[in-house]
């Protein structure tokens, strides 16, 4: 089995509160930590690699992303998805290309640019053609962006996950959805259910959302976040 299937057969099967917990590495020094760790698979975030290049979200540009991830896929020996944002403008066969190249196991799109929906239906099938131009060879986490652009009706993320599934997607991400939500969403999706999880404490656990139907959970950039805020502490208790 490769790398894709293995990566895909941990998505399935999955018991309530036992989701598929994917860190976030935004280097390879902090992949090598996940994996040793024992994570059977990892995520990157695109703000935090963005973070860890020097750019703010949303504006690395495509060959210093694909490039951070073809880094931390060389330094470990568990499958890695890659966050690429909205697709950098690519064409769908060369965006898939991309990621081969760069050792990804899958990819999370967006649907949304700039804070503005894009149009579900143009989505679809631009989801489709990633899916022709991938085979199996790509696990497609669609991001759903209602929630993160103010639309709080769960119907409309509904609507748009059902597109995606029926495009080709192995997934839908309905990013900041409300934890209560989840049951309903869980309810309307057909196949797995991404959530994020937040580490302030502000939410319920890895296991807490995968009780209320998410069957994996990702943390966006709150891992490097959090990594930065360890680091500064240190460097102000070497300041003395």
């Amino acid at each position: 089995m490769n790398k894709a299937d293995v990566f895909r057969a941990l998505h399935h099967h999955r018991a309530p509160g036992d989701p598929l917990v994917l860190p976030g590495p935004w280097d390879a020094a902090s992949a090598r930590v996940f994996a040793e760790a024992g994570f059977p698979a990892l995520a990157t975030p695109s703000a935090g690699v963005a973070a860890s290049l020097g750019y703010e979200d949303g504006e690395t540009p495509a060959d210093e992303m694909f490039a951070a991830v073809a880094r931390i896929v060389r330094a470990v020996d568990v499958p890695v998805s890659a966050d690429v944002e909205g697709g950098y403008g690519l064409a769908p066969k060369e965006l898939v290309e991309r990621l081969l190249e760069a050792g990804a196991v899958g990819c999370n799109l967006e649907d949304s640019v700039d804070g503005v929906l894009r149009d579900p239906h143009e989505h679809a099938d631009r989801l489709a053609e990633v899916r022709a131009a991938a085979g199996d060879r790509l696990f497609v986490n669609a991001r759903i962006d209602t929630f993160l652009t103010g639309d709080a009706d769960p119907d409309r993320a509904i609507a748009r996950a059902s597109s995606y599934v029926a495009a080709g997607a192995d997934c839908v991400y309905p990013i900041d959805a409300p934890p209560d939500v989840l049951p309903l969403l869980r309810a309307g999706i057909r196949g797995p259910l991404n959530a994020f999880a937040r580490l302030d404490g502000d939410g319920p656990s890895p296991a807490g959302l995968g009780e209320r139907g998410a069957t994996r959970i990702t943390f966006g950039p709150g891992l490097q976040r959090r990594a930065a805020d360890a680091l500064g502490d240190i460097a102000a208790r070497l300041r003395g």
